[in-house]
């Protein structure tokens, strides 16, 4: 009896999951401007319960030097009038009429409740000014503390930039817009970080698989090269494949190197920068020789910390493109120069040669890229030099920059933090 074949499985559920639970009391969530709100409205209240009392305080005191008496009567055989405040009322207070008396008497009433007004307005603005200075630097205060999580969440951006992607946030407090935020980012990192593991994994593994038949096509080519009794035709065809085998050979190794130099470099080591342009140009120097360019430049110590593998292979690639890329016949030079400026090391390479439009920079360091062509279709590499150079600058914190050279050729300048 044939038995029924089971159902497919259905495909397992992804793990991560972007829709975050809803919160059943929306309205209890201590949002940020929720937060806000509280704490700016306590500090307008508290600021306004302060000055109030201040203003009270002032004015109380006002009152009370409003109420001491303008004159006094002092008795005898006659009865007179003594007032130190109003020089009108202390004079002979006897022979003064009525009405100037009490037109003195309100004068004296005004000035004094005059005076009061001013003492009190004076001193209510120096209090609004202290109170107005503290409850700026009190704000200033609480705004930083409200928003230490955005230069946390900043400075993380700004490490993720410099290709270092295993940094997480990893956002600590209430669950805020703030936290949702750093933790939507840290999500997304974890998913970028999988996917660039995933694809320098695959060009690896594709670049490995790859050297093996590559080889073997090496070996049997020379092989067959060696027999002095094979036909001219056979040994044009052998060297031909032999050169479509070596540059193969050469693109399976820049992208092993592309797909290494992707990452933060974990073991650093100190290296000169003016040693290794010194060995990039003697392995290059045979090659100057024959295309008549002229290598030249100072090198000054500069020391950084990195792999000194790769670094060799960004002054390598610099110079070998400067040499390959130059003026034809004699005439042309390649200027090659170390130096720190600013606390970091700088490798500028320079070079006579064609006129490079502006335009043309950014395409340079594509992988694959030529000026003025899509692929690339020539002897003079297998277009990832300047690839791996950006890529290596990145890996150790550093960047490149290239800029056309006035009469013709680049300028290419290399900055590594120290």
């Amino acid at each position: 009896m044939a038995t029924t074949p089971a159902p497919p499985l259905a495909p397992p559920k992804p793990t991560w999951d972007p829709r975050r639970p809803q919160n059943p009391l929306p309205w209890l969530r201590p949002t940020i401007r929720i937060r806000l709100t509280l704490l700016y409205g306590g500090m307008f209240l508290i600021a306004g319960i302060l000055l109030l009392s201040i203003i009270y305080l002032l004015a109380a005191q006002a009152i009370t030097t409003g109420n001491q008496p303008l004159f006094k009567i002092v008795g005898g055989d006659k009865i007179s009038v003594s007032s130190e405040q109003c020089p009108a009322v202390d004079a002979d207070s006897t022979n003064v009429p009525l009405t100037d008396f009490n037109a003195a008497i309100a004068a004296c009433i005004d000035h004094q409740r005059q005076v009061a007004l001013d003492t009190l307005l004076s001193r209510s603005l120096l209090a609004l000014l202290g109170l107005a200075v503290i409850a700026f630097a009190f704000g200033y205060a609480m705004a930083g503390r409200v928003l230490a999580p955005l230069g946390r969440i900043t400075r993380t951006a700004r490490a993720v930039a410099g290709s270092d992607l295993s940094r997480r946030i990893e956002l600590d407090g209430p669950d805020d817009e703030l936290k949702e935020l750093a933790d939507t980012f840290d999500d997304m990192l974890e998913r970028l970080q999988r996917a660039f593991t995933a694809q320098q994994r695959f060009v690896g593994n594709a670049s490995h698989e790859l050297r093996t038949p590559l080889a073997i096509n090496r070996t049997l080519l020379e092989v067959h090269l060696s027999d002095p009794n094979a036909p001219a035709e056979l040994q044009q065809l052998g060297k031909t494949l032999l050169a479509t085998n070596e540059r193969s050979e050469q693109l399976v190794e820049g992208l092993l190197l592309l797909a290494r130099s992707d990452n933060q470099i974990v073991e650093r080591k100190p290296v000169d920068l003016a040693e290794v342009a010194s060995q990039a140009i003697d392995q290059v120097r045979s090659e100057a020789d024959t295309r008549k360019v002229e290598i030249r430049g100072e090198r000054a110590p500069a020391v950084v910390q990195g792999n000194g593998v790769l670094l060799e292979r960004i002054a390598l690639n610099l110079v070998q493109n400067a040499v390959r890329h130059n003026v034809q016949g004699a005439g042309g030079w390649v200027e090659v120069t170390t130096e720190l400026q600013h606390g970091q090391a700088v490798l500028v390479v320079t070079n006579t040669g064609p006129v490079v439009p502006a335009y043309e920079i950014d395409n340079l360091f594509e992988p694959f890229r030529r000026l003025r062509t899509e692929r690339t279709g020539s002897d003079k590499g297998v277009g990832l030099g300047l690839s791996i150079v950006r890529s290596v600058a990145r890996a150790h914190g550093g960047h490149i920059a290239a800029r056309p050279r006035e009469g013709g050729g680049l300028v290419m300048r290399v900055t590594l933090p120290v």
